[in-house]
């Protein structure tokens, strides 16, 4: 018997293959950072990392709209439901923008929903996670909480113990799946990862941080079921490429050569905001 309702197990089943890994390609970052793409050369983006086998992408809603449903044969629609700009008095202050009713009518697998630990509104971001979280039970869509140590109150983002916190939150809070950060030092998620009773997807990482395909195979050494990664994707040279690459190392079979430990002893322990944002 499934832990989860008929509708919500169905829509869990469409985010990933059955081997309990992930890879999302998150797409999102226009309304935080500006336009990644024009139209044209978006709905090729889509096309070219659905080709490469991204289980999900994740946009907002307007986004979603615009979408070829032909593009997203093969890999799952989320839906962003928060957002927010740095040209606001608090760029960390994440306010709804959505409604699950909304990624329903667009035919979503999944909604995601983020909140920023540590800011000064993280009362009203944990309660949107919160109300979310409900509205996902009623309807059976499944919950992604991105949920990031970020603000005037959080002096190292990648600390492990800060990190094991928030992960719980989204956990208690109801959410089905969590991406948050990478630690530091790297080895460290192992622990964030055990404190976790729901699947944790690490961001990207920074950058000029070393092969993508490296990080992925410590990520997932380190128990993580998987990454969510926009920027070092839709920047990169040949985004079908990229995105190939991160699914032969996130959905390689056990024994199969390419699942090696590599070993990350560290990432910068802070950055500034908006690049912790378009980490993702």
């Amino acid at each position: 018997m499934s832990r989860w309702p008929p509708g919500k197990h169905l829509r869990l089943s469409r985010l990933g293959p059955q081997d309990g890994r992930y890879l999302f390609v998150p797409l999102d970052h226009s309304l935080a950072d500006g336009p990644i793409a024009d139209e044209q050369r978006f709905q090729q983006l889509v096309h070219e990392v659905v080709a490469g086998g991204a289980d999900a992408v994740v946009v907002h809603k307007g986004r979603a709209r615009g979408i070829d449903p032909r593009s997203l044969r093969g890999s799952a629609l989320v839906v962003h439901l928060s957002g927010s700009t740095p040209h606001a008095r608090d760029a960390d202050a994440k306010v709804l923008v959505g409604s699950v009713e909304d990624a329903i009518r667009l035919g979503a697998d999944a909604v995601s929903v983020h909140v920023n630990v540590g800011s000064d509104t993280e009362a009203e971001q944990l309660a949107d996670l919160g109300t979310v979280a409900s509205a996902c039970e009623r309807w059976g869509m499944p919950l992604l909480a991105m949920v990031y140590p970020r603000g005037p109150r959080i002096s190292d983002p990648h600390d492990p113990t800060t990190l094991a916190h928030v992960v719980n939150i989204a956990a208690d809070l109801g959410a089905d799946l969590v991406k948050t950060t990478w630690s530091a030092p790297f080895g460290a998620m192992a622990d964030v990862v055990a404190s976790s009773p729901i699947p944790v997807l690490v961001a990207g990482g920074p950058p000029g941080s070393g092969e993508l395909t490296d990080y992925a195979r410590a990520a997932l050494e380190a128990g993580c079921s998987g990454l969510a990664v926009g920027r070092r994707v839709f920047q990169h040279t040949d985004p079908r490429r990229a995105v190939q690459e991160l699914a032969a190392v996130v959905h390689c079979p056990p024994g199969d050569p390419n699942r090696v430990l590599t070993e990350i002893s560290s990432f910068p322990a802070s950055s500034p905001s908006h690049a912790l944002a378009g980490s993702r």
